[in-house]
This record gives structure tokens, C-alpha cells and sequence, in this order.
């Protein structure tokens, strides 16, 4: 165990220095994209945050206008395009889903391939104006080559489950010069609801704290954002203005994704090659921008604008809605780039448009709005919370930040129940136990506490012949009357597509309720969750009483009918 742990530290270590360099690298290579892209092609510069002394250069337009930006973006988006979906189509999107997918459904592992596209893919789509941040792209790229080191070194897949969670810290550490919050997101994005893999923590807390220490050796360790040296405690009357500011967040993080997934599926539908969707996409972002400028690139000098207070309120409430158009048709599209940077833009253009309806300093909100919005909309409020507070170094908004980001979180859940998308990251599970990465771990505690008797099973039967009799149509009496059976969803079932939550699992006339309480599907054990949708095939286990069955039989096929479909797969 001692030697186990020692060898995880040098690992935590070292990825913590190649986060650090593949930060430095990537840098580099957004700021020649967009000196080629944006500043020599389209003759336009935006406002940016210098990332060694946090100066804000100004806004500079060329001759022409913003007239060439479209050719601009449409360009970009044509060669990323046609980069990932030729070398490598899972780079496509905004990278932490497929590190997301990796953990959960691939043990881990992410092609070696992956790293260097998606640098460069997303160099090219950022750089070139598209609406998208570096969260999403040096998520995967550092995480890919812990993955790769992970292989490299003959890991076990819980081994390579835990480097690809370091290497992703340590990416995003150095990006946002934020250790502690970056730390904290890889192991709270894993999940849709309040869960975190905490068993990671102490690791992926090392790699990111030696990623911002050795990235500051080259750009310092100042926050990213300034802030006003004055900026005080708010005092108890103004947290009402931060209530309104959270439920408000709560309800804009509910928009998003729902506007992001349906762009998604507008996309999909457009009958081209993917790799030519991307073009569409920066061709709609560029035509945006000839109004909007804003809207281009990750808007780091925007928001610095917005803290600053220079920004007026209808021009903050335009970029909410704007950009929220503008990082979808960039991301949806195939670009590729992350989500983060154009969220808490979303969140700081919301922040400072309500400071100024409260006739409020602006800083204060424009912080917490940050914070509000990317906590409810991914998910991730503890993580975000933190990070937004070291990006900025407001350590006195703390506790305001806080309780917005609650009452956002709480309203888009709330909120997101009414829609099929929940959260701006698809691969999320809701918990643990819904994840592939854990179910082994929770059937051998399943298999131990019947072996102890620790559960009410019934003595005649064991969990070596209880599958058998399932499959054989035969249901098992269970001491409190009721059974437990197997049924198929058929192909003439009412309940395919349809999510557990919206179907009904009680008998009108007698009231009895009916309990799923697993699903097998080809060969693979998912423990229920409401937002499963079932399949065509699913073998369903279900406790009913012996009255339910008949009623139950009108939506599933007893599995001793379903044999000869091909649809029955036994788990072990």
C-alpha cells in the first residue's frame, strides 16, 4: 500500500509538470492562430488580458472594418473541421465529455492521437473568433497524455481511471490559475448530481498545486482577472440583490444547455459531412460579430470590461443571449473548444446587467454572475465556486458567491427537470452507482452483504442459481409477499425511448406499486435511475406482488417468451 502510494505521488508530480508545459504550449499556439486569423486576415484585435502583467489592451479595427471577421471564422472552422473528423471525430465538441466518457465507459483510456489534434483543432477554432474557451480542449489534451502514460506504464484501468483525473487537473490549474477549484471540478464533474470521487482528491489536489506552480515561472501566479483594490463586504442588505441573482442565474443555466443540445440536433440534421459544419457554425458566429464583436473567442477582456463597469446595460443583456447563440453554433457545430470561458461570460454580461438595474457596483456581481451560471449549468457548484474566486481573487465575496451559486444550482435542477437536457456536460452520470467504473465494485458489495446475510433474501435461494431461475420465466417469492421476475422491454412496448420518470409504475385499479430495481442490458448490469431510457431488449428486474403481473405484461414480454428474440444476454 505504502509503495502503491508513493508511486501515485511521482505520478501526481509529473503530470502536474506536463499539465504545466502543455498549458505553455497551447498558449502559444492560441495567440499565433489568432494573430494569423484574426489580427492579419480580418485586420481586427480584441480587448485582451495580457497573461504575464494582466494589462487589458485596447479593441483595434483595420481598415476594412468587421466586415472580413465571417471569412475569418468560416475558415477556421472549415480546417478544424477538417482535421478532426479526419485524423481523430472524438476530438470534436468541447473535450471534457470525452474525458467525461473515458472515466465512466472506457477504463481510462483515450487515444494518443487525441492529445496533439485537439491542441491544434481547437488553436485554430478559438483563435480564428469561435466562441468557445480552453477549459474544454486542455482538459483532454492533459488528460489524454496521462492516459497515454497510464498505457505507457502497463496501469490497471482504476489506475488510468484516477492519472486521467490528475492530468485534467493539472490542465485546467495551469490554464486558470486556480489549483484548488481545478482540483475539485475533476472529481465533481464526473457527476450530474451532488457526488464527487473523493478517493482521487489527494492526487489530482498535487498534480494541480505543481501545475500552477511551475506554469507562474513563466506568466506569475496573480489572479486573471483585477478586481478594485476597494471592493468591500457586502453588507446584509445586499444579499437580497444576490438572491435575485442567483434564482436569475438558475434560471439562465436551464436555457443553456437546452439551446446548446437542440443546436446540436438542428446540426445534425444539416445533410454534409461533419467535417464541413464547423464552417457553417463560424460562418453564423462571424456574422453575429459584425455586430457583436463580443461575442468572438473566449471574451476575457469583456469581462474584464464588465468588472471594470465600462460596459452599458443593454449592450451586457444582448451578449447574454448572444453568446449564448454564438458558443453553441461554435461547439454543436463539431468546433472544437471548451465551455467554460463562454459561460462565465454568459454569467458576468447577467451579473453586471443586474448590477446596473440595482444601481450597484459592478465588480461584486459580475463575479458572483460568473460563478452562478457555470455552477448551475455544468453542474459543478462547488468546483466553480472556488474557481471563480481564485481566477479573480475576490476572497470577500466568498459567501454572497455562495449563496448564489446555491440557488442557481437548486433552480436549475429544478428548472431542468421539465427538459430531456440536464446539464451542459451529456457524459455525466447522475451518481457512483450509475457509473460503469464503479459497478463492479458495488455488485461485490451486493454478493458480500447476501453472503453475510445482511439482506432479506430467501434461504432456498443463493446468487449463484438466482439468475437461473429469472431467465427460466420462474419468479421467486420474496418474503413480504411480493415476487421478483425478469420482463423484456418488446418491440412493441409502450415504454421504449421512454425515461423511467415518465412512465407509471403502479396498477390503477389495486394501487400497488412496482419497483425496479435493475436493468440488464446486453450483458451490461445499470442500476435505475428516472433519466434511463429504456431500450428496445432491456431485460427489467422488478419486485411487483403477484396481482401486478398481469397489468405489467401489457408493457413488457416475460422473458421466457423473449428467448427466441435474441434479446435475453446473461450478465455473468
Amino acid at each position: 500500500m505504502i509503495k502503491y502510494t508513493w508511486r501515485l505521488i511521482f505520478d501526481s508530480i509529473l503530470i502536474g509538470l506536463v499539465g504545466a508545459l502543455s498549458a505553455q504550449v497551447f498558449r502559444s499556439m492560441l495567440h499565433i492562430s489568432q494573430s494569423i486569423f484574426l489580427g492579419w486576415l480580418a485586420g481586427y484585435k480584441p480587448p485582451t488580458l495580457l497573461e504575464a502583467s494582466g494589462e487589458l489592451t485596447t479593441q483595434l479595427i483595420g481598415e476594412h472594418g468587421l466586415w472580413l471577421i465571417p471569412v475569418a471564422t468560416t475558415l477556421g472552422g472549415l480546417i478544424s473541421g477538417i482535421i478532426v473528423f479526419s485524423l481523430a471525430p472524438e476530438a470534436e465538441g468541447h473535450g471534457t465529455d470525452t474525458v467525461i466518457k473515458a472515466f465512466h465507459h472506457a477504463g481510462g483510456f483515450i487515444r494518443a492521437r487525441l492529445a496533439p489534434i485537439k491542441l491544434i483543432a481547437s488553436a485554430i477554432t478559438i483563435g480564428s473568433g469561435g466562441a468557445a474557451g480552453r477549459e474544454g480542449p486542455i482538459a483532454l489534451i492533459t488528460a489524454g497524455l496521462a492516459s497515454t502514460y497510464a498505457r505507457l506504464t502497463r496501469r490497471p484501468d482504476e489506475e488510468r481511471r484516477l492519472l486521467l483525473l490528475i492530468g485534467m487537473a493539472a490542465g485546467l490549474s495551469a490554464i486558470f490559475r486556480s489549483p484548488i477549484g481545478t482540483a475539485i471540478f475533476a472529481i465533481e464533474v464526473l457527476y450530474r448530481e451532488m457526488e464527487f470521487e473523493t478517493g482521487a482528491l489527494l492526487y489530482t489536489m498535487l498534480g494541480s498545486i505543481v501545475a500552477f506552480t511551475v506554469d507562474g515561472l513563466f506568466v506569475g501566479w496573480s489572479p486573471l482577472f483585477r478586481i478594485p483594490l476597494n471592493l468591500g463586504i457586502p453588507s446584509l442588505t445586499d444579499y437580497s440583490w444576490y438572491i435575485m441573482l442567483g434564482i436569475s442565474s438558475g434560471v439562465v443555466a436551464t436555457a443553456l444547455p437546452f439551446v446548446f443540445y437542440n443546436t446540436k440536433r438542428a446540426f445534425a440534421l444539416i445533410p454534409v459531412l461533419p467535417h464541413f459544419k464547423p464552417a457553417i457554425g463560424g460562418l453564423g458566429i462571424g456574422l453575429i460579430a459584425i455586430f457583436l464583436p463580443q461575442v468572438l473567442g473566449g471574451g476575457y477582456g469583456w469581462i474584464q470590461k464588465a468588472i471594470n463597469g465600462e460596459l452599458s446595460y443593454k449592450l451586457m443583456l444582448a451578449l447574454v443571449f448572444a453568446k449564448m447563440l454564438a458558443l453553441s453554433l461554435t461547439v454543436s457545430s463539431g468546433g472544437s473548444g471548451g465551455v467554460f470561458a463562454p459561460t462565465i461570460f454568459i454569467g458576468a454580461m447577467l451579473g453586471g446587467f443586474m448590477s446596473k438595474v440595482f444601481n450597484q457596483t459592478p465588480a461584486p456581481f459580475v463575479i458572483v454572475g460568473m460563478a452562478a451560471v457555470f455552477g448551475g449549468a455544468a453542474r459543478v457548484p462547488i468546483a466553480t465556486l472556488l474557481m471563480v474566486v481564485e481566477m479573480t481573487g475576490g476572497y470577500k465575496l466568498l459567501v454572497p458567491a455562495a449563496l448564489a451559486v446555491m440557488l442557481s444550482y437548486l433552480t436549475q435542477v429544478r428548472l431542468s427537470g421539465l427538459i430531456p437536457y440536464k446539464s451542459l456536460y451529456e457524459a455525466q452520470v447522475p451518481t457512483r452507482i450509475d457509473s460503469p467504473a464503479h459497478h463492479l465494485e458495488h455488485l461485490q458489495s451486493a454478493l458480500r452483504l447476501i453472503g453475510e446475510k445482511r439482506v432479506p433474501v430467501p434461504p432456498t435461494v443463493s446468487h449463484l442459481n438466482l439468475y437461473a431461475l429469472l431467465t427460466a420465466g420462474i419468479p421467486v417469492d420474496l418474503p413480504d409477499g411480493k415476487q421478483l421476475s425478469i420482463g423484456v422491454v418488446g418491440t412493441q412496448s409502450p415504454w421504449i425511448d421512454k425515461s423511467l420518470d415518465s412512465i407509471s409504475l403502479s396498477t390503477p385499479e389495486m394501487n400497488k406499486e412496482v419497483e425496479i430495481i435493475a436493468i440488464l442490458r446486453k450483458g451490461q448490469l445499470l442500476f435505475p435511475h428516472p433519466d434511463n431510457r429504456l431500450q428496445k431488449g432491456d431485460q427489467l428486474l422488478i419486485i411487483a406482488s403477484p396481482q401486478s403481473w398481469e397489468w405489467i405484461t401489457s408493457y413488457l414480454t416475460p422473458i421466457s417468451n423473449a428467448k427466441g428474440t435474441g434479446a435475453v444476454h446473461n450478465p455473468s
